[in-house]
């Protein structure tokens, strides 16, 4: 495979993403409006987990097919920076800062999301100590138990927000065009999927042909690639004024991510997936803590104007990404 065959295959996969991934948010929408669900729980649940859907079948391919564990945790928490970082990318595209129109409900999936993201930088530390059950690591069945219980509690609490726009009657009257939307979600959502099949295969070529290593690769390109979906997902809810979609699906893309990770960990067979990464990705995890606690910080204090083009939230978070990557690039393999 030659290095202009690699690029070029990866370029076409991202495009393909982009292309999906913008029909996703219209259908979604589309959703959140028929069935009266809400477009925050639309975001956080329904539309996370389907942008997220590259970063899944992406790790998958890296731990069973390329035996490449360090892309595939790079993906994940590379693409839990890099979402973060979109909120920068709305921020700039937005008049007013995006945390002072958006919900601070929204608060409460960033906080689950951090409890997630702290429990596995404790299965990449302690991976010595946790017992490994069967093949994998202990800290996976935890991170499932949480997971579940995360999606039921944003599920109660936002559950208290939402307010129906058509009256049952209307949303009967309006079930085929929920079943057409929901296909093409569908269907949309399978060629995301399988553009994102073959991303392993053109990045780990590239990550060894230009010597910058699966740890750095991962997190920087592969990671933002996979994440193409989150940002057309969120810039075009954002032009359609569903702005607690856009800001829900990236706080809920985090938390399903670390689901992934468990999920990584159950396919890859060669022992514990949290043994066989490099504690480098720790930098990535304390990265994501603290830029979504400077979110959380911009949700709470709902800031009045922008200072230029960005909020001050969203331009630490900006200076954040950019130093990790930074950190990374030394550390890199």
């Amino acid at each position: 495979m030659t290095l202009f065959y690699s690029i070029s295959g990866f370029i076409l996969c991202a495009g393909t993403i982009v292309y999906a991934g913008s029909k996703l948010s219209l259908y979604g929408n589309l959703i959140a409006d028929l069935t009266g669900l809400g477009k925050a729980w639309i975001g956080l649940i329904l539309m996370a987990a389907v942008t997220s859907l590259p970063e899944l079948i992406t790790g998958i391919s890296s731990v069973t097919i390329v035996k490449a564990p360090n892309l595939a945790a790079g993906d994940v928490f590379g693409s839990c920076v890099f979402n973060l970082l979109i909120l920068s990318f709305l921020d700039a595209i937005y008049k007013k800062p995006l945390t002072s129109v958006v919900r601070n409900t929204h608060v409460f999936a960033a906080a689950c999301g951090i409890l997630l993201i702290t429990i596995s930088g404790a299965g990449i530390l302690l991976s010595a100590q946790i017992p490994v059950f069967v093949w994998f690591s202990s800290i996976t069945p935890v991170i499932f138990m949480v997971y579940f219980f995360t999606v039921w509690l944003i599920f109660k609490f936002e559950n208290k927000f939402v307010e129906l726009p058509f009256e049952k009657s209307e949303i009967q009257n309006n079930i085929k065009s929920l079943r057409r939307a929901i296909m093409l979600y569908g269907l949309h959502a399978l060629i995301v999927v399988g553009a994102a099949l073959f991303l392993p295969y053109f990045g780990k070529f590239i990550a060894e042909y230009s010597g910058l290593g699966n740890t750095f690769f991962g997190t920087l390109f592969l990671a933002a690639t996979t994440s193409l979906p989150e940002l057309v997902v969120s810039i075009s809810a954002l032009r359609m004024g569903a702005l607690d979609m856009a800001v829900g699906n990236l706080f809920g893309s985090n938390i399903f991510n670390i689901f992934i990770l468990g999920i990584d960990d159950l396919f890859y067979r060669d022992g514990s997936l949290f043994s066989n990464i490099e504690q480098s990705h720790l930098v990535s995890i304390l990265t994501v803590i603290a830029m979504t606690s400077v979110a959380m910080i911009g949700l709470l204090f709902k800031a009045e104007r922008k200072k230029f083009v960005l909020a001050t939230d969203t331009f630490i978070i900006l200076v954040l990404y950019v130093l990790m990557m930074m950190v990374l690039y030394n550390l890199k393999e």
